[in-house]
């Protein structure tokens, strides 16, 4: 049976390029015999500009049915002063948290093409594979109370809560240990433990679990201040970094920059795997909807092409699929086309359309 997918291209540069993944897909199905049912919705500030809430009910559901999500881009600064439950990034919020998608997957890794692109001296980043593990749906983000208050002498008071209970960090954490056995068998914890509590239960916690279940990886534990310095002094020291909602949203831009342009990574959003193995699962590439080049041709499709690889490789283990992918990604940088966000000297300048184009002529080479 065909794999369901739903497509939500969302605002910005999100349709752009998601059209250059479609090449893909079509070229799957010619050339491999892979075909994907292939639904596409609305997302974001389209969303609301059609249905007066950044996420419907119907688009929900069909998520929920769906064996993967592959999004593109939220937001934009035409739909600023909407209140706040309706902006665009409440709809891939709610997709996150009624997923239940709690472990996030932020790869950072330099292509040898664009050692040079990084604004760190090229023998710190040359060969960098980073993977960072991020919790999705707890923490600060999502804890309990929230909000803005009057108090009695007029000032305004903005609460937010930084809440973990042991099975929220247990099962993101046991992802990262996961990943690490396949890759390093080294991992870093980061938290704050010496000035939060949240953060001594989740060094307590991993510590604990690795204990009992995966003493065949190495797990160092570190502060989250001090792993951000690390991050750019000593990248390559790292290999999986698990760490919470907050610090994994800062972190994990901090390590996209290593790389020399958010428009190079992709990144995964997991939940728990069911009785039958079965994952739900969003795909998505680190850049926002980047809305002042929006519709110029200009964006960089990469990040969204190696999501889809991700996903591949998450969703329906097509490894030998995402190889291929990730391959002609690699060939065509080698090659030296480039989109305006990581153009070199020397190199050919093309728009999202041509690099596109590009990647789909380098996957009729690599399958012969």
């Amino acid at each position: 049976m065909a794999k369901k997918l739903l497509i939500l291209a969302g605002d910005g540069i999100g349709p752009e390029v998601m059209a250059q993944v479609r090449r893909i897909i079509d070229w799957m199905a010619k050339k491999r015999q892979i075909s994907f049912d292939v639904s596409e919705g609305l997302v974001g500030g389209c969303s609301y500009d059609a249905h007066g809430v950044p996420l419907t009910d119907e688009t929900m559901a069909e998520a929920l049915a769906a064996d993967a999500v592959l999004l593109g881009a939220v937001g934009g600064q035409k739909w600023d002063d909407l209140p706040f439950e309706l902006k665009p990034e409440r709809g891939l919020l709610r997709l996150r948290k009624d997923m239940d998608l709690f472990a996030n997957l932020r790869p950072a890794f330099v292509f040898d093409a664009l050692a040079e692109a990084s604004t760190l001296k090229t023998d710190l980043v040359r060969g960098l594979d980073i993977m960072i593990v991020r919790e999705l749906t707890g923490g600060v983000y999502f804890g309990q109370p929230r909000g803005i208050e009057t108090l009695p002498n007029g000032e305004r008071r903005g609460v937010n809560t930084q809440v973990y209970t042991t099975s929220e960090i247990v099962r993101v954490a046991r992802v990262a240990f996961e990943l690490a056995r396949k890759r390093g068998r080294k991992m870093h914890s980061v938290e704050k433990a010496n000035v939060m509590e949240s953060g001594l239960l989740w060094r307590e916690e991993v510590q604990k679990l690795r204990d009992a279940e995966y003493a065949d990886v190495e797990l160092q534990h570190m502060y989250a201040d001090n792993c951000a310095m690390q991050l750019v002094r000593n990248p390559k020291q790292f290999d999986v970094i698990v760490t919470d909602n907050l610090f994994g949203d800062l972190l994990s831009d901090c390590a996209a920059m290593l790389t020399g342009s958010l428009g190079m990574l992709p990144s995964a959003s997991l939940g728990a795997a069911d009785a039958q193995g079965r994952r739900r699962a969003l795909y998505e590439p680190v850049h926002g909807s980047a809305p002042d080049i929006a519709g110029k041709d200009m964006a960089n499709p990469l990040a969204t092409i190696l999501s889809f690889a991700m996903m591949l490789r998450y969703s329906f283990d097509m490894m030998a699929e995402a190889d291929l992918v990730e391959k002609a990604v690699k060939n065509v940088l080698d090659g030296g086309l480039r989109t305006a966000d990581i153009m070199q000297p020397g190199k050919a300048r093309v728009s999202t359309t041509v690099m596109g184009e590009a990647i789909v002529r380098e996957l009729d080479k690599l399958a012969g």
